[in-house]
């Protein structure tokens, strides 16, 4: 079996390194030059992933890289991995779902499966993928080709989060595209969930994420409604979640980020108007969760005041760039906004994050494209007026960080269990 995974980021790597494990011949394809020669010289640029699992697979003639779109003519199926961001106006932009799709159709072969995982509304793929690739094939989806959508489960950062063991669901344009996909995915993934179709499929992906966004957002705004009654959310949720049944454990944060819970919702919300529905439980949950770096800014000011000391002027410290703690994506990060309104306010900022050491260029905040993460050393943590705690990296010392700041703001919990001085951390 030959593999073509487009996309070589956070999802198609593992993926293209699981199908390798399991014997595919797999050719990772992107447009991006740096990762293409970088996964041929067995060299990782994802911080959970190693370069010696690369290496394995690069040594073992089961995997290779390329930016030439052309050599899916010499597969059996394609597999769709690139991002499906938001535009401007908080609008699906399929963009780039729909330039792969025209990258590959002048060299589909008949009985190619093509599956897309990029998570997406429904109807993409049996629409607008389905469109582009005929009409640049000149052959006919569920008749020359196949074509089926498998939604990706990655867990960045979670040591128990296995690629082969995550069940994984699929849907197909026809019953013979979804045989195909379920072949195809039955390789390497011990588990497949086959679904009706394609829009099940991608409908799945949704509810999935929307039941997170959902439920983060109900917590964030227990977190301010306790606070005022002076009634600490993480001792609650933790009282609550010892009951065996009918609660499951959500906690709250300085809002949301990753390329999923922020967006992913509002996929669902773009769609259905479509169809002259409203999402009212998925448009209030993303209210609330984006008016979450507000509610922190305003706690930070709240305890600077307490030091008889104005936002304006002070110098804070954000402790975590990522979006999530142990891992080096920082896409849709809430950090990135507390950076710019605390700058906003007339604050002296910067960051702490051994994840990321210098900031990348980004579509959403090029102007902090470069700055580097401040070391980790007393003189220079004693330095700020304040710490505000965005993610809680395990490799941070945190005794430490109570010894050194004056200030702390604590938005995950983090200096639970650390031995602090009376009045220094804020929870927020």
């Amino acid at each position: 079996m030959k593999i073509a995974i487009i996309g070589l980021g956070y999802v198609g790597l593992p993926l293209c390194l699981q199908f390798a494990k399991s014997g595919a011949e797999v050719l990772g394809l992107d447009i991006d030059d740096k990762k293409v020669k970088a996964c041929n010289k067995g060299e990782t640029y994802i911080k959970h992933i190693t370069s010696e699992s690369i290496q394995e697979q690069v040594n073992g003639k089961r995997f290779a890289a390329s930016t030439d779109f052309s050599l899916v003519k010499d597969v059996n199926a394609a597999i769709i991995c690139v991002p499906t961001p938001l535009n401007k106006n908080r609008e699906p932009d399929i963009s780039y779902i729909l330039a792969t799709g025209v990258a590959i159709a002048p060299h589909i072969q008949k009985g190619l499966l093509v599956v897309l995982e990029s998570t997406t509304y429904p109807g993409t793929t049996d629409e607008d993928l389905k469109t582009v690739l005929e009409e640049g094939s000149g052959l006919k989806a569920g008749v020359d080709f196949h074509l089926a959508f498998s939604p990706e489960r990655e867990d960045p950062g979670n040591p128990n989060s296995k690629v082969a063991i995550i069940p994984k669901v699929v849907g197909g344009l026809t019953p013979g595209c979804l045989e195909k996909a379920t072949e195809l995915y039955s390789i390497a993934i011990k588990t497949v969930v086959p679904v009706s179709s394609c829009r099940a499929a991608e409908s799945t992906k949704l509810l999935e994420n929307i039941f997170r966004s959902v439920n983060i957002a109900l917590v964030n705004e227990l977190k301010v409604v306790y606070a005022e009654m002076g009634i600490d959310i993480w001792e609650v949720i933790d009282a609550a979640k010892t009951k065996p049944f009918g609660y499951m454990a959500f906690y709250p944060g300085p809002g949301l980020g990753g390329h999923c819970i922020p967006i992913d919702p509002f996929y669902l919300t773009w769609k259905a108007r479509e169809y002259g529905q409203n999402t009212r439980f998925i448009e209030l949950a993303g209210e609330i969760n984006t008016n979450m770096p507000e509610y922190v800014v305003h706690r930070c000011a709240e305890a600077l005041n307490d030091a008889k000391k104005p936002v304006n002027g002070s110098k804070i410290l954000i402790m975590g760039l990522s979006y999530k703690a142990d891992v080096d994506d920082d896409r849709e990060s809430p950090s990135y906004h507390l950076l710019d309104m605390l700058r906003a306010r007339g604050a002296e900022v910067a960051y702490y994050d051994p994840y990321v050491p210098v900031i990348k260029p980004t579509r959403e905040h090029p102007h902090w494209a470069g700055t580097k993460s401040v070391e980790w050393d007393r003189s220079t943590v004693i330095s700020f007026d304040l710490v505000l705690i965005s993610t809680a990296h395990k490799s941070v010392n945190y005794q430490e960080l109570a010894d050194w700041s004056a200030i702390i703001v604590d938005t995950r919990n983090a200096m639970s269990g650390v031995k602090t001085r009376s009045g220094q951390v804020y929870k927020a």
